[in-house]
């Protein structure tokens, strides 16, 4: 009997990292992509950026709905579902004809993905009670996500390759195939006995107030006074938000508990999720740019030298469970953001230093990612174990909701930094006063040779995105180290027994 359970609960692991690596391949192959499909649709810039975030607004709009279903209706069905509409929806991605379409198929995806990444902590929170086998598929989820996450932008570039832009898509629709008969199979049904009732009207408004902060955060524009669409949007979204949190308050069984954030545990364990990705995960998205044009590798080298940033993560991980068990969350946590802000501080003074070489940024980016790999699925193990087993629906919504938002924001915010970084830095190294947002936005693209159009040297643009690239890191650096001390202030238990 209990090697047929623990057969099983191997399988339904396998299950559920199967699935974490769709969620993570699909939020961070796509940059790797974007020339292409700017050729082949084609597509303008504008719909590249929408190519690129359709997936990840729609996740994190979705994310805490799929979670309060999945309590409502049974994880394992929602999550099956989840597989089927993210399966479908890259197939539609791969055999999409044009840009616009492309864009429709990836919001589709993202719900589907959101559906997936919900259901992924309750399930195993559910079919791993004990604490070393919590710790272990806790551990082997972490490195598997993470590995979707780090290996993304290399695996994008190879795909492109080796194969077509169409495959980066299509893969999934094999994967998805097995993840469905593998689920059907091993992964245990599990549910909330207390949810008789859809929280409706707290899905409906914090999905639209989700969806109304990272459309305006995508746009990459000021708002302006008596500007329609972004006014009414931003209207919207605070109208929103301030009837979910009277709704939250009032209503029986929210899907969005703020009493679970009575937990010292849990609330610490949401400002580690925070924290990763307010410095780490969104920078993944742009280092590959300054491999390339900051340091001049081909993409080859530049996705060899990203393997010292994300190997860590997946390297530290089984050591990051073991601390948690030994010395609890507020060591494990605190100590794995002030680990990536050392990497940022590292990586900083090297690109302040002068022209740089690529072993001189390595040893920051490594460090960087064992901070990560520490503290990664120690977070989502004291998430869901802070709040009664029945409620594990919801508080794995709660942290993979904090984990999308927190990267949706901050890949549009680095991005901002970064474009005025390479703006206030081509004025500082040359004589031009005025540089113009779609010149920055080339630069920041790794189109040095488009600056020489504005007469610009290479040279100097390339010196202006490195000066970009600093104010990033250091943007990275205080987040971390910020979120670090509040995380161990506030995490003051050791025990991960769940809050009443």
């Amino acid at each position: 009997m209990n090697t047929n359970i623990s057969t099983r609960n191997t399988m339904a692991l396998a299950v559920v990292c199967l699935s974490a690596l769709m969620v993570g391949l699909e939020i961070s192959s796509i940059p790797a992509i974007l020339p292409t499909l700017e050729q082949v649709l084609p597509a303008d810039f504008q719909q590249l950026q929408w190519i690129m975030n359709a997936y990840t607004i729609a996740m994190t709009a979705c994310l805490m709905a799929s979670g309060a279903l999945a309590d409502c209706f049974g994880r394992k069905r929602i999550f099956m579902a989840g597989v089927v509409v993210f399966g479908g929806a890259s197939l539609a991605c791969g055999l999409a004809p044009n840009a616009p379409l492309l864009i429709a198929a990836r919001f589709v995806q993202g719900i589907g993905g959101a559906a997936m990444a919900a259901c992924q902590i309750a399930v195993l929170s559910q079919q791993f009670r004990d604490g070393r086998d919590r710790g272990m598929a806790f551990s082997w989820w972490g490195i598997v996500f993470g590995s979707g996450l780090g290996f993304g932008p290399l695996i994008g570039g190879l795909t492109v390759a080796l194969f077509s832009w169409e495959w980066v898509f299509l893969v999934h629709v094999g994967v998805a195939v097995i993840t469905l008969v593998l689920a059907q199979v091993c992964v245990t049904e599990s549910s909330d006995p207390h949810a008789v009732r859809i929280d409706l009207a707290g899905i409906v408004t914090l999905s639209l107030a989700v969806f109304c902060l990272v459309y305006l955060i995508t746009r990459g524009q000021v708002l302006h006074f008596g500007e329609p669409v972004g006014s009414s949007v931003a209207n919207l979204g605070a109208v929103s938000f301030l009837a979910f949190i009277i709704v939250e308050m009032t209503v029986a069984r929210p899907m969005f508990d703020f009493g679970a954030f009575r937990s010292p545990n849990f609330s610490g364990a949401l400002l580690g999720a925070a924290g990763m990705n307010f410095s780490f995960w969104p920078f993944v998205i742009y280092l590959p740019i300054y491999f390339q044009a900051g340091l001049n590798y081909d993409s080859v080298t530049s996705g060899l030298a990203l393997l010292a940033y994300t190997l860590p993560t997946l390297i530290a991980a089984p050591f990051g469970e073991r601390l948690l068990l030994d010395r609890g969350p507020r060591i494990v946590i605190s100590l794995g953001l002030f680990a990536i802000g050392a990497g940022f501080i590292l990586m900083w003074f090297t690109v302040i230093g002068g022209p740089a070489s690529g072993m001189m940024v390595l040893p920051g980016c490594a460090l960087a990612g064992a901070g990560v790999g520490l503290m990664n699925t120690p977070v989502a193990n004291t998430a869901t174990a802070s709040v009664p087993a029945e409620r594990a629906g919801m508080a794995s919504g709660m942290d993979m909701s904090v984990r999308m938002t927190a990267l949706a924001i901050n890949i549009a915010l680095m991005g901002f930094i970064l474009l005025q970084g390479i703006r206030s830095g081509i004025e500082q190294i040359s004589s031009h006063s005025d540089v113009g947002q779609t010149l920055a936005e080339a630069i920041a693209a790794g189109n040095l040779r488009v600056a020489e159009t504005a007469g610009i040297p290479p040279h100097v643009a390339q010196q202006a995105l490195i000066h970009g690239f600093s104010g990033v890191m250091l943007y990275s650096l205080w987040w971390a180290w910020a979120l670090s001390a509040l995380s161990f202030l506030i995490l003051g238990r050791r025990t991960l027994a769940p809050a009443p």
